[in-house]
């Protein structure tokens, strides 16, 4: 799906995968777009919640979100409620796990067939490792599995993840990683901050018989063809700008909260400071300081970039120039335990740009070493103080045409890939 982090990570691959003679069979819902180099299964989930979900986005894909978008996706909601409400009470799972029911039908059929020599396991959703680790369970083939974001989810530093958690998708979710540990072949995260917690509680990783675990830096291809540093071009306002999902535990409320200690003490930065939000609606908590402190005019949300069919730019490369033309990029990282264990993966298409980037993060070394590495502003999230200084400094640096030059040091895919077959050669 265009722009969507979480296919982006496997499609950035792809390349690098045929060029090493691996020859890929996909499967995936039918929300995105099909690929034509190499079979592609796109599969409706089976569950009542998931199919509302995926034939919603099939229907704004064909006919738009007009009056027969509104017409579809009501009559198919009000027919699929009682079955909805049903699954919810029996299962209470969230509504893609029923993604792995054809997903391991159509798997089944084609490894009997011969025609399969590894399954590899993609999640963000949890549904196609529960596909691959009922693939593995019912024929035995090698299963690899790319954990993205941590599965157990800890509550405070103290919290290791050995106690089950209460909400049955959490618990099944706890359950889930203790399998992919003891069938997968290999798995790997993305941070060692994951890997770490997930060996803490699954001690038979990379253990004789069991799975190898190792962490993968994902990065991620020049994104809209952004392959080189361009030079900046300072502008009439500091342009401040966030790419990606905001929530209230991750929430440009706190730029703006330092924004309006900025004013206090420089008032003439009224008129020049804007921060922009481009990818997703603004969380609660940012329109509630954009009330209160009568921001409408600083904070500005554009949305979703998606393929605009005058120039024929995809989202990802409109979001490229963005990025490109930014002043400073806001790198919002959140405040929950797990943030320790996660790394945003606009980090990535962010270290393309080769503008200096603004972190506010979370109880992660790794993160924040990879900023200081490259040169960038730092700033530790719930340091009210840290944080006014940071937008403080960007001010100033901004006024005298002096903000940091970042180091030119992106991370891309081949990386990747050749850390995931480098493991897989060396284990046999």
């Amino acid at each position: 799906m265009d722009g969507r982090a979480a296919s982006l990570t496997i499609t950035d691959k792809i390349p690098y995968l045929l060029e090493a003679g691996i020859r890929p069979t996909v499967f995936s819902a039918i929300t995105g777009m099909r690929d034509t180099r190499f079979p592609h299964k796109q599969f409706l989930a089976w569950g009542p919640a998931a199919f509302r979900f995926d034939f919603r986005h099939w229907v704004a894909n064909k006919y738009g979100r007009g009056f027969i978008y509104k017409v579809l996706t009501r009559t198919v909601s009000i027919l699929l409620a009682p079955f909805i409400a049903i699954e919810k009470l029996l299962l209470g799972y969230s509504s893609q796990w029923s993604w792995a029911i054809p997903a391991f039908v159509r798997g089944y059929l084609l490894i009997r067939a011969g025609k399969i020599d590894v399954v590899y396991s993609i999640g963000s959703a949890w549904s196609a490792h529960l596909a691959g680790i009922w693939l593995k369970k019912a024929t035995g083939i090698k299963l690899i599995s790319e954990v993205h974001d941590p599965l157990v989810i800890r509550k405070s530093a103290n919290d290791q993840g050995f106690e089950k958690p209460k909400n049955r998708d959490a618990r099944f979710r706890h359950y889930l990683e203790s399998q992919l540990c003891k069938y997968s072949d290999y798995v790997w995260w993305f941070t060692e901050g994951a890997l770490h917690y997930a060996k803490v509680r699954n001690p038979n990783l990379n253990t004789f018989g069991n799975a190898h675990g190792f962490v993968v830096m994902p990065g991620a291809n020049p994104p809209g063809g952004m392959s080189k540093k361009n030079t900046h071009e300072y502008r009439g306002h500091l342009n401040l700008c966030h790419f990606g999902s905001l929530a209230n535990d991750r929430s440009l409320s706190i730029v703006l909260i330092a924004a309006h200690a900025l004013f206090e003490k420089y008032p003439e930065a009224r008129k020049y400071l804007r921060v922009h939000a481009y990818g997703a609606p603004l969380d609660s908590l940012s329109l509630e300081a954009i009330k209160q402190y009568e921001y409408k005019d600083i904070l500005m949300a554009h949305g979703r970039l998606e393929r605009d069919a005058k120039s024929g730019k995809s989202g990802r490369e409109q979001v490229a120039e963005k990025m490109q033309e930014a002043d400073v990029l806001i790198l919002l990282h959140g405040n929950d335990e797990w943030c320790a264990e996660y790394i945003p993966s606009k980090f990535y298409d962010y270290l393309w740009a080769g503008r200096p980037i603004w972190g506010i993060t979370h109880s992660n070394p790794q993160l924040d070493k990879m900023l200081l590495d490259r040169g960038s502003y730092l700033s530790a999230d719930g340091d009210n103080i840290g944080i006014d200084m940071a937008l403080e400094r960007i001010w100033l640096d901004w006024q005298q045409k002096q903000l940091i030059d970042p180091v030119w040091s992106p991370v891309g895919v081949s990386q990747a890939v050749a850390s995931i077959l480098s493991h897989a050669q060396s284990e046999g």
